[in-house]
């Protein structure tokens, strides 16, 4: 039986992630989530079986602790943070916390012997891009905002420790994954509420900032495929699509899909954290994968059926 941590995972990804795993039921799977930004409906429906869930907080080392000892983890998934980017530009001082989380996460992973840390880190840390697609390797890493920095410093904390104490990691840089069951807190399923209540699209700016979008299922196949065949090991790969629009294009599509009365309204644009451009270099993640990225088109039909099905 393989036993997995999974901090952060009441959230979309790493709930995601959770369903997953607890399909095997030679997975034991243990969540920890503080439920500030997370919903227990993202937690798998069999806790209990082999599924434990406890609402703490991973920056509260005494908290975490007693998991460390009383589970012999064979790998950790650690999604745990703020996220969204106007929850974290208006929290930075809580963003800067989570600095506290990442540090307890690997002392204990060293002390108690886990095999491999995989990290959610983020397209953020890319900041302004300087070369497009943004690869791994040679792209700078030069955004400023204090999301981004604590992400960055997170993938340096893994590099550290694998080097002083043999600690194996992965890192995922994840590029706006969206998916049935979002927050709408995020631009995709954002625009799909505004859209299907016939509100206002608001944009921020021109609209011509562009950004790709990869679907929750291509995310979870080539992350678990990274988890169990032990890919990429020690290296950092970008999670995400290839397919670049402007914000401006999707918010048109998604009025047109859904057949809506909505207007789109342009906002002033934000004073920062709001990228001109993002596309990834999406070499290794295509490299396994055994079958086309679910196209922008099928994701957003799938996320409008799955919004009839909530609202029946």
């Amino acid at each position: 039986m393989q036993t997995i941590l999974i901090t952060g995972g009441a959230g979309f990804i790493a709930g995601a992630m959770a369903k997953r795993l607890a399909l095997d039921p030679t997975n034991r799977i243990v969540i920890v989530d503080n439920l500030i930004s997370g919903d227990k409906r993202n937690l798998p429906p069999n806790l209990h079986q082999n599924v434990v869930f406890l609402n703490a907080d991973v920056n509260e080392e005494a908290l975490i602790r007693p998991l460390f000892e009383a589970y012999s983890f064979d790998a950790v998934f650690h999604y745990a943070a703020l996220v969204g980017v106007q929850r974290t530009l208006m929290n930075p001082v809580a963003v800067l916390r989570d600095i506290d989380g990442i540090r307890n996460i690997l002392n204990l992973s060293v002390q108690f012997g886990v095999k491999r840390v995989f990290y959610s880190s983020s397209s953020e840390v890319y900041g302004e891009p300087v070369t497009v697609p943004q690869h791994e390797h040679t792209t700078p890493l030069n955004s400023r905002l204090p999301y981004a920095i604590v992400k960055n410093l997170g993938e340096a904390f893994l590099r550290s420790y694998q080097q002083e104490y043999g600690l194996n990691y992965t890192i995922f840089r994840f590029f706006n994954t969206y998916g049935p069951g979002q927050s709408v807190d995020f631009v995709m399923s954002r625009f799909l509420e505004m859209a299907r209540n016939g509100k206002d699209i608001t944009i921020y700016g021109d609209g011509q900032q562009t950004r790709t979008f990869c679907y929750i299922e291509d995310n979870i196949d080539v992350t678990i495929k990274i988890y169990k065949e032990g890919h990429f090991l020690n290296d950092v790969v970008n999670i995400g699509s290839d397919q670049e629009m402007t914000i401006l294009s999707l918010a048109q599509k998604i009025v047109d899909v859904t057949g809506s009365s909505s207007k789109i309204i342009h906002l002033p644009a934000l004073p920062e954290g709001d990228m001109t451009r993002r596309k990834p270099d999406i070499g290794k993640m295509i490299s396994l994968m055994d079958r086309p990225l679910t196209s922008l088109d099928d994701g957003i039909l799938q996320l409008i059926k799955s919004a009839q099905v909530c609202a029946e």
